[in-house]
């Protein structure tokens, strides 16, 4: 048995997990997420982690691999450091093993991975810095409306006649909605409009990438929880003939310490081997 933790250190906000491996098969025992909000992302990835090992009855010393990933390098406690690219495709693999590409859409971009039975990364592609397609955009917006952001997907989805917003940058996409909201339009059509265009920036890349074929797409992030956002993902990938099946699952915003915790067991088990070898010969 190995328990190892997984420490997800996003732009939005920090995750963490931790696993039991037992031959090969991953158990999840506990998870925390922390919001950063202008806090100490290294503090809050201590505290998150801490509240993991709390939840399972477990202390630090426990832990055989604790694997980082996105802005987590520098944290100190760390054993090692993964790519987000792969510890995504893999944690998404962990929740749909039918899954044969990601959409990861964050605070700051988003990204499409395409991905095999085993979690690799085959290919991808991601959204400009300007780009209008990420979680902070949405959150500014959701926060000039007046709406919380838990609100969002559903008053989405009540839209009768959305009105699409400016897919070129974030800045010309708030002025459009400054101008929706002085021309009386509903909060619920400007929000559809916006999943709208965000949609079809994040199809493009996963068209670009080669997804198709009725290959299932995982969304993971933080706003794979968004209702509103999968379905404008379905409405958008039939109007440009992408043919996959979105989906989505509670556990989505977990996906990228999900993928470190099991790469990390997998690294742990690799150098304990070689450990093993050196100490035979």
């Amino acid at each position: 048995m190995t328990i190892t933790a997984g420490i997800d250190v996003g732009t939005g906000a920090v995750k963490a997990v931790l696993y039991e491996i037992v031959d090969g098969t991953a158990k999840r025992l506990a998870e925390s997420l922390y919001r950063i909000r202008q806090r100490d992302p290294m503090q809050l990835a201590a505290e998150a982690y801490d509240t993991c090992l709390e939840k399972a009855g477990l202390t630090r010393d426990d832990v055989a691999y604790v694997a980082t990933t996105g802005e987590g390098e520098t944290i100190p406690f760390a054993t090692g450091h993964f790519y987000s690219m792969t510890t995504h495709a893999r944690g998404a693999i962990e929740m749909e093993p039918e899954a044969r590409a990601v959409l990861d859409v964050g605070a700051l971009h988003g990204r499409a991975i395409v991905i095999d039975e085993r979690g690799k990364v085959l290919n991808y592609k991601m959204t400009s810095q300007c780009a209008s397609g990420s979680g902070q955009f949405l959150e500014n917006i959701a926060r000039y409306l007046g709406i919380a952001q838990d609100e969002i997907g559903t008053l989405s989805q009540q839209a009768d006649d959305p009105e699409k917003v400016s897919g070129i940058c974030a800045v010309l996409a708030e002025t459009d909605v400054i101008n929706m909201v002085s021309r009386g339009i509903t909060a619920p059509n400007i929000l559809k409009g916006i999943h709208l265009s965000m949609a079809g920036r994040l199809v493009k890349l996963l068209k670009a990438i080669g997804a198709g074929n009725g290959s299932v797409v995982m969304v993971t992030g933080g706003l794979a929880l968004d209702g509103g956002l999968v379905a404008a993902l379905s409405e958008d990938a039939k109007e440009q003939n992408v043919e996959v099946i979105f989906r989505s699952d509670p556990d989505s915003p977990y996906a990228g310490a999900m993928g470190a915790a099991i790469w990390g067991a997998f690294r742990h088990e690799k150098l304990a081997k070689l450990g093993q070898l050196a100490m035979a010969s």
